[in-house]
């Protein structure tokens, strides 16, 4: 049980840092008609810095647990 609850921890860590590092998009100023609006670049950030912080809670709980 404890090895399938850290590849969760680990799969949530590794979508969350994704989604954290794709928030902004790059595209050099040449699609601007598709880019994101500013509000939808913080939620997106928010959210994928929230699946890394819960990923790392689930770690740290599961490791002090025996």
């Amino acid at each position: 049980m404890k090895q399938v609850l850290n590849i969760i921890a680990g799969i949530l860590v590794v979508v969350g840092l994704m989604m954290a590092a794709g928030a902004g998009g790059d595209c050099d100023g040449k699609c601007m008609e598709y880019a994101n609006t500013l509000t939808e670049t913080v939620v997106y950030g928010a959210i994928g810095l929230m699946l890394m912080l819960s990923g790392a809670v689930v770690f740290i709980i599961n490791e002090s647990r025996s």
